[in-house]
C-alpha cells in the first residue's frame, strides 16, 4: 500500500482547487509557506532592508493599546514642545489604542491644535461615494467616537480633521506637503490586512504599474477594488461575520503618502483567542519578504518606527484543531 502523503498543503493542493486564481499572482506560496515555517523567536532576526530604525515590539494584549497609544500621545507632546506642526494619517483598525492616546495627552494636559489628522480610508462605491460621516460604520464617526470627541478642550480643530471622502482624499498630499514645508512631520499609523494590504492598498494593484517607483508615486485610490481576503477579515473584525454588510471597495491612500512618513507605528493584533489568528501568517510576510508592490506591508520595515504586535502571533504557525 503507498504510503499517503505529509504534505498536503495548499502549495502542492491548489492546482485545480477553487482557489486558483484567488491570491495575488505576484505571490509566491511556497516562499511564502517557507517564511511562515520559521521558529517564534526568528520573528526579530532583522532583514538588510530594514530601517536602522525600525523596531518591531513584541507585546502582551493587555500591553499592547496602552503601548500604542503611548507612542502616538509621545510623538504629539514632542511636536508640541518643539514648537512645530505634525500630520497623522490614522487608520480605524487597529482601535484600542485612541483610548490610551486620549488619557496620557489630557493627563499631560497636551492641546493638539498642531495636530492636523487624515483618515487613510473610507468605505466606498466603485465612484467614491462614502457613507454619511455619522453613520454607523463610517470612518469618519468612528475617529469622531473614539478620538477627537474625547480629548475635548484638548482636541484637533475641526478644521484639521481630514476624511477620506471623494472630494478630500485627493488634496491630502498637498495638505500634507503644506504642512512638510512649515516644518511639520508625517507620522504614518496603520495595521495590516490579511492580504498584506496598507491602508486599502491592495496587492494586485500592482500589475497596473509598470515600474515599483510608478507604484510608489502613485498617492491615492478613489473607488479601490478590495481583496475577497480583506472582505472576509472586515467581516470577521468589523462586522460580527455578516460578509453581506461589507462593501466591496474603499476609498484609500497609496504608497505615495504611507511611504512618505517620516515615522510610522504600526500595529498587529489579529488573535481571536483560543489558539486562533487571522494575522500571524501577514506578519511574518511583512516582516521577512523582501519589499515588493504585490505585498504591499513589505516596505513598512524600510521605514523608521515600530511595530506592535501579539507576541502570540509570532507562532508557532502550526495547525491545531480549535
Amino acid at each position: 500500500m503507498a504510503k499517503k502523503s505529509a504534505n498536503l498543503n495548499l502549495v502542492t493542493t491548489l492546482k485545480g482547487s477553487m482557489l486558483e486564481g484567488y491570491f495575488p499572482s505576484g505571490w509566491n506560496l511556497a516562499k511564502i509557506d517557507k517564511i511562515c515555517s520559521n521558529p517564534p523567536e526568528a520573528i526579530l532576526n532583522r532583514e538588510t532592508w530594514w530601517h536602522k530604525k525600525f523596531e518591531p515590539v513584541p507585546c502582551t494584549p493587555e500591553d499592547f493599546p496602552v503601548l500604542m497609544g503611548h507612542e502616538i500621545a509621545r510623538d504629539i507632546a514632542r511636536a508640541r514642545e518643539a514648537g512645530r506642526e505634525i500630520a497623522f494619517i490614522f487608520p480605524v483598525g487597529p482601535m484600542g489604542m485612541y483610548r490610551w492616546t486620549v488619557y496620557f495627552l489630557k493627563e499631560w494636559g497636551v492641546k493638539c491644535n498642531h495636530v492636523h489628522g487624515f483618515n487613510m480610508d473610507e468605505w466606498s462605491d466603485a465612484r467614491g461615494n462614502t457613507l454619511p460621516p455619522d453613520a454607523p460604520g463610517a470612518f469618519q464617526d468612528a475617529m469622531e467616537q473614539a478620538f477627537y470627541g474625547p480629548l475635548g478642550n484638548c482636541t484637533v480643530p475641526k478644521k484639521q480633521r481630514h476624511f477620506a471622502t471623494k472630494n478630500s482624499l485627493p488634496k491630502f498630499a498637498g495638505q500634507i506637503a503644506e504642512i512638510r514645508k512649515r516644518g511639520g512631520t508625517l507620522h504614518v499609523v496603520f495595521g495590516i490586512g490579511r492580504a498584506c494590504h496598507i491602508a486599502f492598498w491592495e496587492p494586485h494593484f500592482a500589475r497596473e504599474y509598470a515600474t515599483v517607483d510608478l507604484w510608489k508615486a502613485d498617492t491615492h485610490r478613489l473607488g479601490a477594488r478590495l481583496h475577497p481576503m480583506t472582505i472576509e477579515q472586515n467581516a470577521i473584525t468589523s462586522f460580527k461575520s455578516r460578509t453581506t454588510l461589507v462593501p466591496a471597495y474603499a476609498n484609500t491612500i497609496g504608497p505615495g503618502l504611507f511611504l512618505k512618513a517620516n515615522k510610522i507605528i504600526g500595529g498587529c493584533d489579529g488573535a481571536l483567542g483560543r489558539g486562533m489568528m487571522w494575522q500571524g501568517m501577514s506578519l511574518w510576510m511583512t516582516l521577512h519578504h523582501e519589499p515588493t508592490p504585490w505585498i504591499p506591508s513589505t516596505f513598512m520595515p524600510t521605514l523608521a518606527g515600530r511595530l506592535f504586535f501579539y507576541e502570540e502571533l509570532a507562532g508557532p504557525l502550526l495547525a491545531e484543531c480549535n
